[in-house]
């Protein structure tokens, strides 16, 4: 099943159950997916549907670090509830292991020996693990290995 069509589906069912924070996100999610069709002016990709979705998620994590920030859990947890509904539809994010074994293979490589090949190793690794790794947990994963072998 495509990512759009299980869009589409739980949403009817979210609807149909009344699941109102369900709804309310998939509602959302499905307006900026429609937004980037218009902008566009074609249909779009499974990818650039992913885009968005990884967009929306990466907009919810930035609300509940600056709600926390102002002493809002209220807001917060708001957002943090319609995060996990978005994490739904997001792979499994690569574990430590897997994650510290994909930065020594990206490092071996692009052959980067300093903290200069770091953007190669990033993009490298983000490219191919689009979606399923934490870019602040690999930047310091990275920055840290690149460290080591200096």
């Amino acid at each position: 099943m495509t990512l759009s069509s299980r869009i589409e589906s739980d949403y009817i069912t979210a609807y149909k159950a009344k699941n109102s924070l369900k709804l309310g996100v998939l509602r959302l999610l499905k307006t900026a997916v429609k937004n980037l069709q218009v902008e566009k002016m074609r249909p779009l990709t499974e990818d650039e549907i992913f885009d968005v979705l990884m967009r929306q998620v990466k907009q919810r994590q930035d609300s509940i670090e600056q709600f926390e920030n102002a002493n809002r859990q209220d807001l917060a947890d708001k957002e943090a509830a319609e995060l996990t509904v978005l994490q739904e539809y997001m792979p499994a994010q690569l574990g430590a292991e897997e994650l510290a074994a994909a930065v020594d293979k990206a490092i071996a490589d692009s052959g980067a020996a300093s903290m200069q090949d770091m953007g190669k190793v990033m993009s490298a690794i983000m490219a191919e693990y689009k979606g399923r790794v934490d870019g602040k947990e690999l930047s310091g994963m990275v920055r840290s290995k690149l460290q080591a072998l200096s």
